[in-house]
């Protein structure tokens, strides 16, 4: 039996320098069709959290939700997944900073552009907490239980005058595992209405 995390493992063997045949095995088993390529893991946590509130089970139509370990990793992961490799369709997030990398990949890869990737202005993060707010992610920090290593920070000199945006940015990065928790829980603590555009029109075209 095949599943979505078996794939995952031998694709990112594949893109470490291993076998491609365990990764295609597992693709056609599972009747892959697209890929979502996330710069981490926070972001697919807050991908599959929204498929998942939206009654979507991605895995049974086809899509397989990667994380690529960064951006500079696109241009592996593309030529992989891609036309000239696995012959998925490719899609995901990129944040605007980065969006040449993935033209750059996309185009070697054997597609037109970037155009199935949605945008970011700064990341995923920045989008969640605009959207819901400061005042409810700090809600939500507290409902977590980090108050406290929240407050310990806000004390920190270099965060002294920084917006309190940045600040909450800042502090979901700042411990091993945070981010990928509070992508997940910010997601399911927003409203219809407050879906970032990215997320939302990513999850529409799949």
């Amino acid at each position: 039996m095949v599943d979505m995390w078996a794939f995952r493992d031998a694709v990112d063997r594949w893109a470490a320098g291993g076998p491609g045949e365990p990764a295609g095995e597992a693709a056609v088993r599972l009747g892959l069709r697209t890929a979502v390529m996330l710069e981490g893991p926070s972001d697919l946590a807050a991908v599959e959290a929204l498929a998942a509130l939206r009654g979507r089970d991605l895995a049974a139509e086809g899509v397989c939700v990667m994380s690529i370990g960064g951006a500079m990793s696109v241009g592996r992961y593309a030529d992989l997944l891609g036309p000239s490799g696995l012959g998925l369709r490719l899609t995901g997030l990129c944040d605007e900073r980065e969006q040449r990398y993935y033209d750059r990949a996309l185009r070697r890869a054997g597609s037109a552009s970037s155009g199935g990737f949605f945008v970011c202005v700064a990341d995923l993060e920045d989008e969640l907490i605009r959207a819901l707010g400061t005042d409810r992610v700090e809600e939500i920090i507290g409902d977590e239980g980090d108050l406290r290593a929240w407050q310990t920070f806000m004390r920190q000199p270099a965060q002294h005058g920084r917006p309190r945006h940045g600040q909450l940015r800042r502090f979901l990065g700042t411990k091993k595992g945070r981010k990928i928790r509070y992508g997940l829980l910010l997601v399911e603590a927003l409203t219809p209405a407050q879906v970032p555009g990215p997320l939302d029109e990513l999850l529409a075209s799949l």
